[in-house]
């Protein structure tokens, strides 16, 4: 997929992601270096992430429930029940 495409790069959801990382710890008030020692993140993953959306997602996920954000996740690979149920009726 083009970056010029109207539809999200992976390049752009991952810059976003840590735009809005970065925003809600500021909104706590927190320093990259308050943010680590309370997650148990280290500071050059927290500074990575800020600076070019690189995170692992285990780190991720810990900064997610930190921020009381995990359920956020929820719809990640969402699983529409009623379309999977009409999908098996037709490959019958």
């Amino acid at each position: 997929m083009s970056k010029f495409s109207v539809d999200k790069h992976p390049d752009d959801v991952l810059n976003d992601i840590a735009q809005k990382h970065k925003k809600l710890r500021k909104q706590f008030k927190l320093t990259q270096n308050e943010l680590a020692t309370r997650t148990g993140i280290s500071l050059g993953s927290i500074k990575r992430f800020e600076q070019t959306g690189e995170i692992s997602l285990h780190s991720l996920l810990r900064l997610a429930h930190f921020f009381d954000r995990l359920a956020d996740f929820d719809n990640v690979f969402y699983i529409d029940e009623q379309m999977e149920r009409v999908r098996k009726l037709f490959s019958k």
